[in-house]
């Protein structure tokens, strides 16, 4: 049998459900390693994880996978891990739905440094804006009625 190869760089972006602003400074870190973790133990290579309280930015190294299995674990897993631990004063679920991007090794650098720089970008633009952009900039076709809640 031959080898198989691949390099797959994947940006996943999903919202805490209703937009409610539940990714608190004082669990977020958690939350990041959590991921991290789950990543990990399904082969996948984390990269850069970071949120904002009402969003999150997932870019890894994708081992080849089934992608919306993959994300159901993530917001599973998640959204029980904090509900367990009581990380939220109020029950955490992610919105339905979510936005995967995917990149070229030489974009690694650019999109590594704008996950983690999620907080000043956001002082200028909107989730809503972001998000916009990035269906623009990849040429995804989309239904208004099946985005997010954007309030």
């Amino acid at each position: 049998m031959a080898n198989v190869y691949y390099q797959i760089s994947m940006q996943l972006v999903f919202a805490v459900k209703n937009r409610d602003a539940l990714i608190k400074p004082d669990f977020r870190d958690t939350l990041h390693k959590y991921i991290g973790g789950i990543l990990k133990n399904q082969k996948h290579k984390p990269l850069a994880i970071n949120s904002m309280p009402d969003h999150i930015h997932i870019f890894f190294g994708m081992h080849p996978c089934d992608l919306p299995a993959l994300v159901r674990d993530l917001k599973s897993d998640t959204s029980l891990y904090i509900n367990e631990n009581k990380l939220s004063k109020h029950k955490f679920n992610w919105q339905k739905g979510y936005g995967a991007f995917s990149y070229s090794m030489s974009h690694r650098d650019n999109v590594i440094k704008y996950v983690q720089n999620q907080q000043e970008h956001h002082k200028k633009t909107t989730f809503k804006e972001e998000y916009y952009n990035f269906l623009k900039k990849f040429e995804v076709e989309y239904n208004e009625k099946y985005l997010f809640d954007f309030f």
